[in-house]
Order: structure tokens, then sequence, then C-alpha cells
């Protein structure tokens, strides 16, 4: 990790408040303590329940903040989808008023092996945004062989990194950007939102409204926070392909 005298760090700083207990993660996402795979399972799948991977994340140092689970319209609510997200018990690395977290994803129907993730979690918003795979690797772990060992230590890779996460983030307030290189990027992470632009109805500026003072100001970092809590939370007004006024919806899909 950079020395950086720019960086913000906190000795053994308790970055946490919420941090959640058994009891609570099963209430929010039971599929954590499905007792067994689904049934369509064939031999070759090593059962390893996210309880037991848990738990030895919990006593490597990672504390659960968060956790939930998709909705199983068709399939079984145990075996779905489920991500828990984690930090480290004493943090030493400040990102700008937001917490690095260790983001697990997993299910027991095939649809998902372990992932292991860099998350950032913004006070101000409590967002939690998940670091793309292009900017930082993720950690797959198949559902065979020491799964929990391999997820730990997935889990301590992905931490590392911690700083140099913090670093970007740095460089991103660093960065100004004109209005026309603000337009030019919210009209980039609408294409993502809406791959068909004649489908959205939205202008790109409508990304650009800050809807918290913390997000004011004309850098990278305040420029992606408007944009990701705009398409994240929806609301935004559009018409539709039939000329009709809707609002766009919130995303809460673990997949989107």
């Amino acid at each position: 990790m950079s020395a950086n005298p720019s960086l913000a760090f906190a000795p053994r700083s308790t970055a946490f408040t919420q941090a959640l207990t058994l009891d609570d993660v099963r209430q929010r996402a039971p599929a954590v303590f499905a007792p067994t795979a689904h049934e369509r399972m064939s031999s070759t799948y090593t059962f390893i329940p996210t309880e037991q991977v848990l738990s030895g994340l919990m006593q490597a140092g990672f504390v659960p903040v968060d956790a939930r689970q998709a909705r199983a319209r068709r399939a079984s609510a145990l075996h779905t989808r489920h991500v828990v997200r984690l930090r480290r018990r004493f943090e030493t690395v400040q990102l700008k008023g937001s917490v690095p977290e260790v983001v697990l994803l997993n299910s027991h129907d095939g649809t998902s092996a372990y992932q292991l993730r860099i998350g950032i979690f913004r006070v101000a918003c409590t967002n939690g945004l998940i670091v793309s795979r292009g900017a930082f690797p993720a950690y797959c772990v198949p559902h065979r062989g020491n799964v929990v060992d391999d997820v730990i230590d997935g889990a301590l890779q992905v931490s590392e990194r911690f700083g140099s996460l913090a670093e970007q983030v740095e460089r991103m307030g660093r960065r100004r950007l004109s209005n026309d290189e603000q337009i030019r990027f919210a009209e980039r992470a609408l294409m993502l939102r809406f791959p068909d632009p004649a489908m959205t109805g939205i202008a790109p500026s409508q990304l650009l409204t800050c809807r918290r003072p913390e997000d004011a100001g004309d850098d990278l970092w305040s420029a992606l926070n408007k944009v990701q809590e705009v398409l994240l939370r929806g609301g935004l007004i559009r018409h539709s392909v039939g000329g009709r006024l809707t609002r766009t919806r919130r995303i809460t899909s673990i997949r989107e």
C-alpha cells in the first residue's frame, strides 16, 4: 500500500456500528442457513452451508453488517442467491466518508459459486456499492474441495486491496470534470442501465441531479455518486415508448 499522505487512516478504527449477530443474519437471509443443497444438485456438488463459511470469516476477523437474499418466486427460498457484506473488525483505511467491505455472494441451487468482491458503503447515502470486476478482481470458489479455507483466503486477499481502492477514490476526488465531460459520463452510465437509448425517455442531465449536499461538486467521485444514486434509487420521470409519463424503478435485485 502506498504511503500517500493525502489518504486518511484511522488506526484500529471500529468503522461500523451495525454489526449483525448470526440470529440477525438468519432473519434477513434464511438461505445462509440452508441445511442441504437443492435437490437437483449432482453428487459432485460439495454442499458447505454459507453459515459455516460465515462463521469461518468471523473467526478470521470479519464482521457481518448486512445480509439479504433474492426473492424466490418459483425456486426454494432456502437455496436462492444471497449476499452478506462484511467489514474487518478493526479497519485502518477510510474512503472519503465511506467504509470498505468484503461482499460474499452464494447460492445452493447451482446458480452461483462463492464469490468475493470489494464493496464500498457510503455513509452519506447508505448505499452499498460493489466495485467492478474490471477495476479489481473478484474471487470465485466453486462448490468443491476445501471451500471454507478457500473463501477465507479470498476474503483476506480482497481486503488487502482496500488501500489501493482508497487511492483510486482519492484520485477520482481530484479529477475535475467539465460540463461536457459530466454529460458524457452520464450518457455512458445511462447506456449501462438502459442499453437501448430510444427506450429510456431520459436525458443524461437528469442523472446529474444532486439529491444531497454531500454530492455537490464537479469532480469524478461526486459525479459517480450522483449518477449511481439516481439509477439505484429510481424515481426519474420519463416518457414511455407510448408517450406515457412513468418513473424509473428502484434497483433491489442482487443480480442487478
